[in-house]
């Protein structure tokens, strides 16, 4: 047997081997017009599908030029700003409304959503013995790998969990939506007893609550909220609830789908693609620097300061040496993001509330150098603008919400618009997807253990 020692060295020169093998000629890119990331050379998305849930705009075609405008989103058709005013100034939350929308593509009668309310309050409920086997009895020290753990292992309750027939993947669908956040939940709470030793403390979903409001109380010791705390999260699930077939997380829903598998392994892949921190996971990454800029920065009026810590950022020099400013630019948007601006107008509200505008204003002061700082040092016309995950965080900060639960809350929004993606390629899709990847190995024949070691001799 290997001993611990042995075992690390061995991996640590197998690891440093595969990864010379794996690095191919960056040359060759370009030779064979590969378009990486399946991005065009203007920074377009390939395009490789259709869809009706959701729209990302961000400029116009004049002359065969693309000229950069105010970013919009659509869901089914109808713009995320129209639809957001349309709930508010009725007083009323918008995220059952906005699943509704996105899974059936048209706004619900009072009826109907309030049939779909039923549902998810009637679904919410953890099968027997689900929450002391598969979540108390494994805590996670991630959440987002603790969802996706649940998430497969609810295919083992599932008395129908293969069949791909639209009226099972909707009740499946349905479900998940309904779950996603008592598992979010309760995985952060298993995390917070077994891992971080804390004391242990489980609410049952309240059939009277909405997302929004039992997410809160679930997380929280005393189950209290204010009305505005439970307004500002709808607004953010509603904001995270979809975004296009081509973000990372939704085109792997479409991948998968278009495999024929079932429902469970599908969202359960989804999860993994939104754990990145170049996607989901962005908007912790994006709090966590803000949090280094409060600290670093002395003054926090003080633009050249600010400016100075943002280009250390992109040289490499500051926060984790990513060279990455979290949460400004997005592979789309480029003027603005229009996620960013209705969640600044809360943020603004939550800030004053709690007594921390000064924090917020710091924010706002960074999201207006960063542009620039990035032109200085890129020395390119590239336009960036902040996107949602830039004031994500803070919100979620003042919220008393931890930053474990950031990235789980966007899947609890998320899980609505992949489930209407998923929905239409089983409806519409009809061909596995399979892009082609070129092989640049050069051809070679086998030699065996023996004769490779004799030559070698």
């Amino acid at each position: 047997m290997l001993t611990e020692i042995e075992k690390k060295r061995i991996i640590h020169d197998m690891a440093d081997h595969s990864a010379a093998t794996a690095r191919i000629d960056p040359t060759l890119y370009e030779k064979y017009s590969v378009k990486r990331g399946l991005r065009n050379e203007d920074g377009t998305g390939v395009l490789v599908g259709l869809t009706e849930v959701g729209d990302v705009f961000s400029y116009i075609i004049d002359g065969g030029d693309r000229i950069p405008v105010e970013g919009r989103l659509f869901y089914r058709g109808i713009s995320i700003d129209d639809l957001v005013n349309g709930f508010y100034s009725k007083k009323r939350y918008g995220f059952e409304e906005t699943i509704y929308l996105l899974l059936f593509g048209e706004l619900p009668t009072q009826e109907q959503l309030d049939q779909l309310e039923a549902i998810l309050a009637s679904s919410r409920e953890l099968p027997p013995s689900f929450t002391e086997d598969m979540i108390l009895k494994a805590p996670s020290p991630d959440i987002m790998n603790k969802l996706a753990r649940s998430v497969l292992a609810l295919y083992s309750y599932d008395k129908n969990p293969d069949a791909i027939d639209i009226e099972n993947v909707m009740r499946q669908s349905l479900e998940l939506i309904a779950r996603f956040p008592v598992m979010a939940a309760y995985g952060f709470m298993a995390k917070r007893h077994y891992v971080d030793k804390e004391s242990l403390f489980l609410h049952a979903p309240r059939p009277d609550y909405n997302t929004a409001q039992n997410l809160l109380y679930m997380i929280r010791p005393d189950g209290q909220f204010t009305e505005l705390e439970a307004r500002v999260l709808d607004l953010a699930l509603v904001l995270h609830a979809e975004h296009g077939g081509g973000n990372n997380s939704t085109f792997v829903t479409h991948a998968v789908t278009s495999s024929g598998s079932d429902t469970y392994s599908t969202i359960a892949a989804a999860i993994g693609s939104l754990k990145g921190p170049q996607h989901g996971g962005a908007s912790g990454k994006a709090y966590d620097m803000l949090q280094d800029l409060s600290a670093t920065v002395k003054n926090w009026r003080n633009e050249v300061e600010i400016s100075d810590y943002l280009t250390r950022i992109l040289r490499k020099e500051a926060f984790d040496k990513s060279g990455l400013i979290y949460g400004i630019g997005h592979a789309v948007y480029t003027v603005s993001d229009p996620r960013t601006k209705l969640l600044r107008d809360y943020a603004r509200a939550l800030a004053y509330e709690a007594g921390r505008e000064e924090e917020y204003e710091l924010y706002t002061l960074a999201e207006r150098l960063a542009p620039q700082v990035f032109h200085d040092v890129k020395k390119n016309d590239k336009i960036v603008c902040a996107n949602v995950d830039f004031y994500s965080g803070f919100i979620y900060d003042m919220l008393g919400i931890a930053p474990e639960l950031f990235t789980p809350i966007f899947a609890v929004a998320r899980i609505a618009g992949w489930s209407a993606h998923r929905i239409e390629e089983l409806v519409s899709g009809g061909r596995i997807i399979r892009p082609a990847y070129k092989c640049v190995q050069k051809r070679r024949s086998y030699v065996a253990i023996e004769q490779r070691e004799q030559q070698e001799a």
